[in-house]
């Protein structure tokens, strides 16, 4: 008996297109959280909308399927259990009114539009150029690279398409160039300089422009609707607000990896000859490519709101119909085709998966979940006898680096920007600084642990990326790829954000990328004991979280195995 149910378990495996156990535990928590008594303070469908919430983010961190079929069912869910209507038009009504978001629309139509890049050649003609200028040295083909991430940027808000498919194939070719290639032990020759550079790159530049990642706009969406559209930040304002600390970053971090992995080879006169033989096999400029620099001249001019600051408010068009006039401009001057739109797969999943996250989440909020959350975490906290401000701290400090991973971390910024602008400060950043720090404060410690060079290089540029409030490098290339050193840095950012909670610090200045450098954004004439508070947070943090890294090591030959 024993053997069939293996036998037919063993068939179902091999036969359904999802994958099997991680289907059944989403399946599980679903039934389980509908037959759990609804909470006080909630009806039933509100609750019965938390389930579905819940086992779709169960079942994307599980990968029953891709993000998008997930999505998909979330939407089939919600609209078969009529949980946000009476009736099925109304709950189809709900279930699809995200996809209205222009926002949203917005992303994807900037997804199609980039594939004109890589079609037309533009991109590697661009990469290839920037080699051509400065690549007598290694770390001028860094600072290339790094410059041609930033002409990208604004034109391409899928991480993976600009640094993985435009950036990444130049940087493997020249390395491969020099016979840098791990499969031979040569990676230190430039390589591993390049590839550290390149991936370094792509998180700064996405933080800089409003159409240069997908979480962007949608920051934009909630904290206008936080504000009461009292603040709305305009694709001009984003790109001048991050103009400094991007440029900074990409000053500093391809001279700070240059001497923290520093490569074998430091003269590269070769890499100039590869990328003017490689400009001179493509020819001269297209007329598509003409055609594809023509229309990002004009779109970012019309993102940049020029024709409102010369002709007056009448001329002011939305962002998301700037991108499709130009998508529009691309396809009937057959720089691409309908085809190409159709076959832009990462433009539709990205459609299904953020318009069905987002619905769930404004379903949510329309049902007063969140409300009813926040009014329990609250009252919670009361009946604990502590305050809110260090048990505040303590989640923050501790769990925030957790809403990075998931990407929601961004959800967080209109709460943030209420408070500024109703109390002229915010406690919340000057938490969420502990925990940036602690990871990257984790990196260093794998430095000081670990005895293998290619984890040291990584751990030291990725901390470094990290005292810049850019963490994403300093997680998946070091932290949560290692498991323990992350435990380590959340502990630590939960102890230095508590520390700080004692000394009411508060952030004064809205912080973009809260780390190192903006903890003088504690500074307060009003409440001196704010820095002060900051500077003794900070520096436990650091201390706490490199000792807890040497007395727990690091999973090094797990790393190895994933």
């Amino acid at each position: 008996m024993f053997e069939k149910i293996v036998s037919m378990f063993r068939y179902l495996k091999s036969a359904v297109p999802f994958r099997l156990v991680p289907a059944l535990v989403a399946t599980l928590v679903l039934i389980g959280l509908l037959l759990t008594p609804v909470p006080a303070g909630l009806d039933a469908k509100a609750w019965q909308l938390v389930a579905i919430f819940l086992t779709t983010i169960v079942a994307i961190i599980l990968k029953v399927m891709p993000i998008g079929v997930m999505a998909l069912m979330a939407i089939v869910i919600v609209s078969l259990s009529q949980v946000t209507s009476s009736s099925s038009k109304g709950a189809i009504t709900d279930a699809l009114s995200s996809f209205a978001n222009p926002l949203i629309w917005l992303i994807v139509v900037a997804v199609l539009i980039s594939r004109g890049l890589k079609k037309t050649g533009l991109g590697n003609r661009i990469g290839l150029l920037f080699i051509a200028l400065m690549g007598k040295r290694t770390i001028g083909i860094g600072y290339g690279l790094a410059i041609c991430e930033l002409v990208l940027a604004p034109f391409t808000p899928s991480n993976t398409a600009r640094g993985g498919g435009i950036v990444h194939p130049i940087m493997k070719s020249i390395a491969n160039a020099f016979e840098s290639d791990p499969a031979k032990g040569t990676q230190g020759k430039v390589g591993t300089y390049l590839a550290l550079v390149n991936y370094h790159s792509n998180p700064i530049t996405s933080a800089m422009f409003l159409t240069a990642t997908a979480p962007n706009p949608l920051v934009v969406d909630l904290v206008a609707k936080a504000t009461g559209q009292s603040l709305h930040l305009s694709w001009t304002s984003w790109a001048l607000y991050m103009l400094l600390p991007g440029l900074l970053c990409l000053l500093l971090m391809p001279l700070a990896i240059y001497l923290l992995s520093p490569p074998e080879l430091k003269a590269t006169p070769n890499a100039v000859e590869y990328a003017r033989a490689e400009m001179a096999g493509m020819g001269p400029l297209s007329g598509k490519e003409r055609v594809m620099l023509g229309t990002f001249g004009v779109m970012l001019l019309l993102w940049a709101n020029v024709p409102q600051m010369l002709f007056g408010p009448a001329f002011t068009l939305d962002p998301t119909v700037v991108a499709f006039l130009g998508l529009f401009t691309l396809i009937i001057t057959g720089t691409i085709d309908w085809d190409d739109v159709l076959s832009e797969k990462s433009a539709w999943d990205t459609l299904i998966w953020f318009g069905a996250l987002v619905m769930l989440a404004e379903q949510l909020n329309k049902l007063g979940v969140v409300a009813w959350f926040a009014e329990g975490l609250k009252n919670a906290i009361v009946a604990s006898g502590l305050d809110w401000l260090p048990v505040a701290a303590i989640l923050v400090g501790g769990i925030w680096q957790v809403f990075v991973i998931f990407g929601v971390h961004w959800g967080v910024t209109p709460m943030c920007l209420a408070n500024f602008a109703n109390y002229g400060c915010d406690s919340f950043q000057a938490f969420q600084t502990c925990a940036v720090i602690a990871q990257a404060a984790a990196c260093f410690g794998v430095f000081l642990k670990t005895k293998k060079a290619d984890i040291k290089n990584v751990s030291l540029s990725a901390g470094l990326t990290g005292i810049f409030g850019i963490t994403e490098p300093a997680i998946y290339g070091v932290t949560l790829r290692l498991k323990k050193p992350f435990v380590c840095g959340c502990i630590g950012g939960a102890i230095g954000a508590l520390i700080i909670s004692f000394f009411n610090t508060k952030y004064y200045v809205y912080a973009g990328l809260p780390g190192l450098l903006t903890t003088v954004n504690a500074m307060s004439d009003a409440n001196p004991s704010s820095f002060t508070g900051m500077m003794i947070g900070v520096l436990a943090t650091i201390i706490i979280t490199i000792v807890l890294v040497q007395v727990v090591g690091c999973d090094e030959k797990e790393s190895q195995k994933n």
